[in-house]
């Protein structure tokens, strides 16, 4: 029995270790493949790579394809026109362990005024670094870091019930890499950045019941500007979609074209593509994942979970680079609310009359319906269902009026 037991699994090792080796031979094979296809020799050129790292929370679980979703403090690196349709003010705190020794810090704080979003943005990278000499004699060390700051301003135009408006927006930033005098010097640099986005929202192949839009669009133009050596900024064009073909589930598809304008210099990376989805299961949970699309294809998964007025969400995301020991790539985000928009407010306030409008409408008693809606517009102008219902029930009183004054004719002439 023993002899049949040391033998079997000595077969079993057998199988295993072809089997994984067959798995790495064609994992192998499939990535020399990718890479032949579509690999990229402008890949990593630009400086400030902290640019390109995002700092964590639904946007990097969603593989980064944000641009047209924008609906949380992520906004601020993938549309600056998103702070004027978030439905609270946020702070937002994140830590992402990035590769090896090196970590991303940030903290976003976010706040609307009607139609006005205003945001402030700091992002801090750093690296523990040591120089070693010939003999393996340590000759220096520091911390290697970017910081990048970020202020933001966008505006939403032409918002309505049936339109939810064209919000546009930019960010002004400025950016700073320090590598200590001790390791390397004169490397330290500035640079200063523009980004512009649009975003809109509209009702496209709606098969369910909601106030809130089910398509968006957006379109952003990302890290503009002039630095302090001849490299060039990661500058970028995104473009996205969101589509909500069923309330919980949310899918997002963003295009990324990086430019340059000395392409024959300073040629730019090749485009790329990002694929994610928003899931919602309950009220206080949430599951997002994503695809990146480029030289080094990156699979994202995260997990939102809203505790009243605090949220916290994590993420994973594994490519090439990506380890599990220690483990890489891994973010935490902690975001707390604090306190609806004025807007949403008010736009509680006035479903609430326009419900009560409704009840009183189905009773027969229009009149009591009237003004319950005028009350509705009072509070929201631009809630123009409420202006509808009002022209529809008055001009059924008119001619309710009308049909009353013909019949009492009638009876009068007979």
């Amino acid at each position: 029995y023993i002899i049949k037991r040391e033998g079997m699994n000595k077969v079993t090792t057998i199988l295993l270790c072809v089997l994984f080796s067959s798995c790495s031979l064609l994992f192998g094979d499939f990535y020399d493949d990718y890479a032949r296809i579509f690999g990229d020799q402008n890949a990593g050129l630009t400086i400030f790579p902290t640019l390109l790292i995002p700092l964590g929370g639904r946007m990097e679980g969603m593989g980064t394809a944000f641009t047209a979703m924008a609906i949380d403090s992520g906004f601020i690196e993938s549309n600056p026109s998103g702070s004027s349709m978030l439905a609270y003010n946020e702070l937002s705190f994140y830590h992402h362990s990035w590769i090896a020794d090196s970590n991303l810090e940030g903290i976003v704080y976010t706040s609307r005024f009607g139609d006005l979003g205003l945001a402030a943005c700091g992002k801090f990278l750093y690296l523990p670094f040591e120089a070693y000499g010939e003999w393996g004699r340590m000759e220096s060390s520091g911390m290697i870091s970017e910081t990048i700051g970020m202020l933001n301003i966008s505006y939403n135009f032409l918002s309505s019930y049936y339109f939810s408006g064209l919000a546009v927006g930019m960010n002004l930033k400025g950016a700073f890499r320090n590598i200590p005098e001790n390791i390397y010097p004169d490397q330290s640099i500035v640079a200063g950045m523009v980004d512009i986005g649009a975003l809109t929202r509209f009702n496209f192949l709606k098969f369910y019941s909601s106030r809130d839009k089910n398509f968006s669009v957006g379109v952003a133009v990302k890290n503009v500007g002039i630095q302090s050596v001849d490299d060039l900024l990661p500058m970028m064009v995104s473009s996205g979609i969101a589509y909500s073909f069923i309330k919980p589930v949310t899918i997002a598809v963003d295009f990324n074209l990086p430019f340059s304008f000395d392409q024959e210099n300073h040629p730019a990376a090749l485009w790329d593509v990002a694929i994610g989805a928003n899931i919602i299961f309950t009220d206080f949970i949430s599951m997002q994942t994503g695809f990146r699309f480029k030289e080094n294809p990156r699979i994202s998964l995260g997990c939102s979970v809203d505790m009243n007025n605090f949220t916290i969400v994590t993420n994973y995301n594994y490519d090439l680079t990506a380890s599990l020991n220690p483990i890489d790539k891994f973010s935490v985000e902690v975001k707390v609310k604090l306190g609806e928009q004025e807007s949403i407010k008010k736009q509680k306030e006035v479903d609430t009359l326009f419900a009560q409008g409704l009840d009183a409408y189905a009773r027969g008693d229009y009149w009591a319906a009237i003004e319950l809606w005028e009350k509705a517009l009072e509070l929201d102008p631009k809630f123009l269902l409420a202006r509808d219902y009002i022209e529809t029930t008055k001009k059924y009183l008119e001619l309710q009026k009308e049909m009353e004054e013909k019949q009492e004719n009638i009876q009068t002439e007979n």
